[in-house]
């Protein structure tokens, strides 16, 4: 039987170049996996706790060495000698460790850190593929290339993920059809994304890239970004609705204020009503088939109203709205306020955790996509983890930047393990 080792944390930087923690895990046989945690920086309050240092003389309070103290001198005696292939198990030493519901005294990055590592390590003592394990793990899903999960990708970045303030809606998404493989998706994303870019330039305007990968242009509304990814797919012989479709993360309480919604579209500002109005016409005129955090996390009433609307044939995703967590998704499951989760490891803490949410959002038909964070590494294990959980969708950005990049070079790498290229 192997045992864990060792454990050692330290601080690395993310693609935003802030502070994050990178936990090595080693076994008594000699493995050792490294797991680095990925950031948000537009986030739901209830998600679990990334512990800051909050100390203004480094990285502008941003440094974890806190979160690197608590795994190097609290977590890592609790778990040396530990199974690595008792994941639950472990990921409940863990939490009972914290002894917190949010994960305030460890801190979710400390945690999840060790918890990620964790189960790598499991996949290399039995020595499979790690989405092979967690698929053998958790039974979720028969592995086959047809049925691995559909990228959604970010080309537009606004509101806090974008530049200025032009755009107030986070995220403008293609959405490739489920009939394609995955590298034909992949190569769907990639000619729209070159179309697109052709598109900001014919217009001379910007065309850098935000912190998802996708273009952040000086446009006016948000339906001047709509337009524009149009007129990028019209450029290439895909076809909405039938090759493509478009989808939107709003990041609605990024411009709730007041009990109102203030964007560029409209001149006054909208309550609950008019912004499911509002989003009923982008529908009509724009095809919409992902609608993601379309009202304020704390509008349960309103996102029923909004699901029972718009649900038919639109995703409601909810990510501020359930954080990847059962009460609030159980909530949402009871009140049918949305109809597709987005699922984020480090918005809980655990792996286990994380499994568990899932679980119930499958038991309640809705549709799985697992996500990155603005704030990535290189670190790929999330497509490994979208794949053998049996994802429909993930969520990794735009197709470029390394640290997004990775995560769909591992995607085309695992389809091709399983077409036995």
């Amino acid at each position: 039987m192997v045992r864990i080792k060792a454990v050692k944390a330290r601080e690395i930087l993310d693609s935003r170049g802030s502070p994050t923690i990178e936990t090595t895990i080693w076994s008594d046989a000699g493995q050792a996996t490294i797991a680095s945690v990925p950031s948000g920086v537009s986030t739901g309050k209830y998600e679990a706790l990334e512990l800051r240092d909050n100390d203004p003389n480094r990285y502008q309070g941003q440094g974890v060495l806190k979160a690197v103290g608590n795994v190097n001198t609290i977590i890592a005696p609790k778990v040396v000698g530990m199974d690595p292939l008792y994941q639950t198990k472990l990921d409940k030493v863990l939490i009972d460790l914290d002894g917190t519901k949010n994960k305030t005294n460890l801190g979710a990055n400390a945690i999840l850190s060790v918890s990620q590592a964790v189960c790598e390590l499991g996949a290399l003592v039995v020595g499979w593929p790690l989405y092979r394990y967690i698929a053998a793990k958790y039974g979720f899903i028969n592995l086959s290339p047809s049925n691995l999960p559909t990228p959604i990708f970010n080309l537009i970045n606004g509101g806090k993920h974008g530049a200025g303030d032009k755009l107030d809606f986070q995220e403008f998404h293609l959405i490739p059809s489920s009939r394609q493989s995955l590298s034909e998706a992949i190569r769907t994303g990639e000619t729209v994304y070159q179309a697109l870019k052709n598109s900001l330039k014919k217009r001379n305007a910007v065309y850098a890239v935000g912190d998802e990968g996708g273009f952040a242009p000086n446009l006016f509304s948000n339906t001047d970004a709509l337009e524009l990814m149009f007129e990028a797919i019209n450029q290439t012989k895909l076809t909405v609705e039938r090759d493509v479709f478009i989808g939107l993360d709003t990041a609605s309480n990024s411009f709730f204020s007041q009990g109102k919604y203030v964007i560029k579209d409209r001149p006054e500002p909208l309550s609950g009503d008019d912004m499911t109005n509002f989003f009923k016409e982008l529908k009509k005129e724009y095809h919409l088939f992902e609608l993601e955090d379309p009202l304020h996390e704390d509008d349960f009433a309103g996102w029923a109203k909004l699901t029972a609307e718009l649900g038919k044939d639109t995703m409601i995703v909810g990510d501020d709205l359930l954080v990847t967590n059962k009460e609030r998704l159980n909530k949402a499951i009871q009140l049918k306020a949305c109809n597709s989760i987005l699922v984020k490891p480090n918005q809980i803490g655990t792996i286990s955790e994380t499994v568990e949410v899932i679980q119930i959002a499958k038991a309640a038909k809705f549709s799985i996509i697992v996500s990155h964070r603005s704030g990535e590494t290189d670190d790929d294990f999330i497509a490994d983890f979208a794949v053998g959980m049996g994802a429909d969708y993930t969520k990794f950005g735009g197709p470029a930047r390394g640290e997004r990049i990775a995560k769909y070079n591992r995607l085309t790498a695992i389809e091709a393990d399983l077409l036995g290229k």
